[in-house]
């Protein structure tokens, strides 16, 4: 029973912490900068609004696939107030280091081509700017002290970003 509250509680701290980073950054912050400027979007082809929607869709599902992980396999939260306990190294783990932050930059991509929004686009682009410098300068040093020798071996197998070739990933048995 204790266990099942407890699991209960992070699920409870994740959707919040989704609400208000992730939501922020990809449902509010957007909505500003579009309706700051009515009409500074410029509609894209039908073809182009459809992978944006799409691109939004996938990146959704992506993120919520690793909250999911961090939730029930890292016993956390991707807060950094309330870190997972476990390191994950599973599902798209396995191929970026980066996978939440790799959603919500196809989340915004997406957005940028539904609305036509070079404003979106520059805001996304400012994001993963943000999103590298972070990274860098806190969760990987974070992660490091806290995980030690696994953190570095997930760093020396997965690349922060864009997954290796097939072949690479073929011979590491993924």
């Amino acid at each position: 029973m204790e266990r099942e509250r407890g699991q209960l509680w992070t699920s409870f701290k994740t959707l919040i912490f989704t609400i208000l980073v992730p939501g922020t950054v990809t449902i509010l912050i957007p909505f500003k900068l579009l309706s700051a400027r009515p009409g500074a979007g410029h509609p894209l082809p039908f073809p182009i609004q459809c992978l944006g929607a799409l691109a939004m869709v996938l990146g959704g599902l992506f993120g919520a696939w690793c909250l999911w992980l961090f939730t029930f396999e890292g016993k956390g939260t991707p807060a950094p107030i309330d870190p997972p306990k476990n390191l994950v190294v599973t599902g798209p783990y396995r191929f970026t280091r980066n996978p939440m932050y790799f959603a919500i930059t196809t989340i915004l991509l997406g957005e940028s081509a539904f609305f036509g929004s070079g404003t979106l686009l520059i805001y996304t682009g400012l994001c993963f700017a943000g999103f590298n410098l972070f990274i860098r300068f806190y969760e990987e040093p974070a992660l490091r002290r806290k995980f030690g020798p696994a953190y570095e071996e997930h760093c020396r197998n997965v690349p922060r970003w864009i997954p290796k070739s097939r072949t690479g990933l073929h011979r590491r048995g993924l």
